[in-house]
């Protein structure tokens, strides 16, 4: 299971939203791309970037500091944030971003995403992000009726890389991570799942460690990270205690 830390921008700074509120934001850096590298400096095998700025908008607002990351670290990046077309999909991945995740587009145009995944067989993650069960869209600002587990089966073999699946409420909270909604889809799809949402401290990898009737690619780790309360390189080593 990969230890994956966040990197959020919004207007050119690394923040941390509260539940998804753009009201609530914390400055960690005024320099994401500094940030993102001291995360490989301390053993990050894989970094999750949001343009924040790009949810909202429907396109990316922070792309020349995505690229900037990508061609300055050593990891692979996954990125996500106001990618709605074939154009932008191309941009990122032609210039070093290795997967891309496709959030709002899921739920609002399921034909292109079936053609990305097919384009880019393993390179596009699926972005679910619920509140009670419930997709949220356009950086989390519009609720839909749409139950997580059956957007995710929508699209089972069509060459998705993985899901990153948020629970919104938890989001900058540091209130645990939901293991038992990731879980639950996990077992609902054979799309590999990422939990992200809540972690806040060594016991939630545990707590994702030790479920038994199955796997988690990776967890998405912000704010433990960027207040201390969770140290990468301890993170990282529970997981090769168990691999």
């Amino acid at each position: 299971m990969f230890i994956i830390p966040a990197v959020d921008i919004k207007n050119g700074q690394c923040v941390r939203l509260a539940q998804g509120d753009f009201d609530r934001v914390t400055v960690y850096a005024e320099n994401s791309a500094d940030m993102a590298r001291l995360w490989a400096q301390k053993g990050a095998k894989r970094i999750h970037i949001v343009d924040l700025d790009g949810s909202v908008a429907g396109m990316p607002h922070n792309a020349p500091i995505i690229i900037d990351i990508a061609k300055s670290v050593s990891v692979p990046i996954e990125v996500g944030g106001g990618i709605r077309n074939m154009e932008t999909i191309n941009y990122y991945l032609e210039n070093g971003v290795a997967s891309v995740i496709l959030g709002t587009a899921a739920i609002q145009d399921e034909d292109f995403v079936k053609t990305a995944a097919q384009t880019y067989p393993g390179k596009i993650i699926l972005g679910i992000d619920a509140l009670s069960g419930q997709v949220a869209v356009r950086g989390w600002t519009q609720k839909t009726s749409q139950n997580a587990v059956e957007l995710a089966r929508r699209y089972e073999d069509c060459g998705i890389q993985a899901i990153v699946y948020t629970d919104i409420q938890r989001d900058g909270m540091e209130t645990g991570v939901n293991v038992e909604a990731t879980r639950a889809l996990a077992k609902a799809v054979s799309i590999p799942v990422i939990a992200s949402g809540g972690v806040a401290t060594l016991a939630d990898i545990d707590a994702l460690l030790s479920v038994k009737d199955c796997s988690f690619y990776g967890v998405i780790v912000g704010r433990a990270l960027y207040t201390g309360a969770m140290a990468l390189e301890d993170a990282i080593a529970k997981t090769q205690q168990t691999s």
